[in-house]
C-alpha cells in the first residue's frame, strides 16, 4: 500500500488525498513524510474500496479512457 501511495501521488497530483498529503506532510522532514504516506495509505485504501463497494470515485481523480 506504501508504494502504491506514492504512485498515486505522481500519477493523481490533483485528488484530494494527494492535496491533504501535501498540505500537511510535504513542508516535514523524512520522518513526517514517511508518517504521512502511510497516513496516506491508509486513507487511500478506505477511498479504493469504496470505490469497488459503491462506486465512488475518490474526489479530484482523473480516469484514463480505456
Amino acid at each position: 500500500m506504501v508504494e502504491l501511495s506514492w504512485l498515486w501521488l505522481r500519477y493523481q497530483p490533483d485528488s484530494a488525498l494527494s492535496c491533504w498529503y501535501r498540505e500537511r506532510f510535504a513542508k516535514g522532514g523524512k520522518r513526517m513524510r514517511r508518517i504521512g504516506i502511510v497516513a496516506l495509505a491508509r486513507n487511500l485504501l478506505i477511498d479504493l474500496w469504496r470505490y469497488l463497494e459503491q462506486g465512488e470515485i475518490p474526489d479530484g481523480t482523473v480516469l484514463k479512457a480505456g
